[in-house]
């Protein structure tokens, strides 16, 4: 029987735990590991605490046979990594001579005093393999012990990953054989609710083996996480297919994209498929929604611009917003919407434009309750059409939720459009 290998992977810094910064290299970390088909069953994060540090490092010796801890490795008094692994293991540190020459060096072409800490950087542990870290200063080892895999990273992304890619990646997939092979592969989702992705799905995933089924709310809409395990590559692939095929067929009409693409990236490449422009007209939402379009890289083909009407004024003199209609029925209303929707694209030339009015809050406007929200689209053939929304929370939540649906619904209009 073919040993098991879990592994465990363990980020030293107190700023994580802060929420300086997030622990972006653990989620990286985790797939590149499930590539080689080692299990990942615990993430740890601890603070910058010598005594904290060696019981999360002592609770991995247990659980783990392969242990993966980044960060700590600075110069500083309190870049404990090493010497909490010392007091676990009773292992020896030593100079990495070739590794204190490029630090010296570093400080030598850059006329700067290097003072006496800097050397911490340069300490290993003795019989380690030593990880060159060719764009940083701290090494990377793996050492191992009592027949778990210790592996030290830097905490820096950029070193971590090119270290992992160059050195530990083939280290691991020598020591483990890599027998099973585990892929994971993203669908994404938008104007349905989870619930009832849920609903639509639940004997597929009630009967999941393998690949399995898992849907996730995400801040764009809703996502299904399709995990397939296999011998090969191929053969993996070829289950993730199939089940993406049998989720389509059901829910096709609300998908939008795989894994990394967003919904920006999607609507960029609808506009250019049908060879249609945009333009916005943006009231409560202040130019966040076009900000979101033209994030994406060439989005100039089809973003003509949008135009912030948040004074009624504005919206009357630059939108057209006929007076009849502000002084009937306000500019928090459908009529408003698709006023200023039409106004954009006449002025902007666009293809087809979209507009956004309504209370953001806290107080109501115009005897409309915060969180009111008019959408409207329109399009050069005349097909428009407005949406009355009631979003719930703090001003900047009502915005932003303003913009999602505004991304949703100009999805589901350029799917129509002939």
């Amino acid at each position: 029987m073919s040993k098991q290998f879990n592994a465990e992977i363990v980020a030293v810094g107190t700023e994580l735990l802060l929420g300086q910064i997030a622990n972006t290299n653990a989620q990286w970390l985790s797939k590149k590991l499930a590539e080689l088909g080692i299990n990942v069953y615990h993430h740890s994060v601890v603070g910058d605490n010598l005594e904290r540090v060696r019981r999360v490092f002592a609770e991995a010796n247990e659980r783990a046979n392969i242990v993966i801890v980044t960060g700590g490795l600075g110069p500083t008094e309190d870049d404990l990594t090493r010497e909490a692994f010392q007091l676990l293991s009773k292992k020896e540190m030593e100079i990495h001579a070739p590794s204190l020459e490029k630090i010296e060096k570093y400080f030598r072409n850059n006329y700067i005093t290097m003072t006496p800490n800097n050397k911490r950087q340069a300490r290993v542990f003795k019989g380690s393999i030593v990880l060159e870290n060719p764009i940083g200063m701290a090494p990377g080892m793996i050492v191992e012990t009592n027949q778990v895999t210790w592996i030290f990273l830097p905490g820096v992304p950029r070193e971590m990953k090119q270290l992992t890619t160059e050195k530990v990646l083939p280290y691991l997939e020598k020591k483990t054989g890599k027998k099973d092979v585990i892929q994971s592969q993203v669908l994404k989702f938008i104007g349905i609710g989870e619930s009832t992705l849920e609903h639509e799905l639940i004997d597929l995933i009630q009967t999941q083996t393998n690949p399995t089924i898992a849907p996730l709310a995400q801040n764009d809409g809703v996502v299904i996480r399709i995990t397939a395990k296999g011998e090969n590559k191929e053969h993996v692939r070829h289950m993730l297919d199939e089940t993406r095929k049998k989720i389509l067929s059901r829910v096709g009409d609300y998908y939008y994209g795989t894994d990394e693409e967003t919904i920006e990236e999607r609507l960029i490449s609808l506009l250019k498929e049908k060879e249609l422009t945009i333009a916005s007209a943006e009231s409560l939402t202040g130019g966040l929604f076009m900000s979101r379009l033209i994030s994406v890289s060439g989005a100039s083909e089809v973003c003509l611009g949008g135009i912030i009407g948040y004074d009624t004024n504005v919206k009357r003199k630059l939108l057209g917003v006929s007076d009849e209609t502000i002084s009937s029925v306000g500019t928090v209303s459908e009529a408003c919407a698709l006023e200023m929707a039409r106004g954009a694209k006449e002025k902007l030339q666009s293809s087809l434009a979209i507009s956004f009015t309504g209370v953001a809050g806290p107080a109501e406007v115009e005897g409309k309750p915060a969180g009111t929200v008019y959408i409207g689209i329109c399009s050069a053939s005349g097909k428009s059409e407005v949406a009355e929304f009631s979003f719930q929370g703090e001003r900047n939540t009502v915005r932003e939720r303003a913009v999602k649906k505004g991304l949703e619904m100009l999805y589901h209009y350029l799917k129509k459009l002939e």
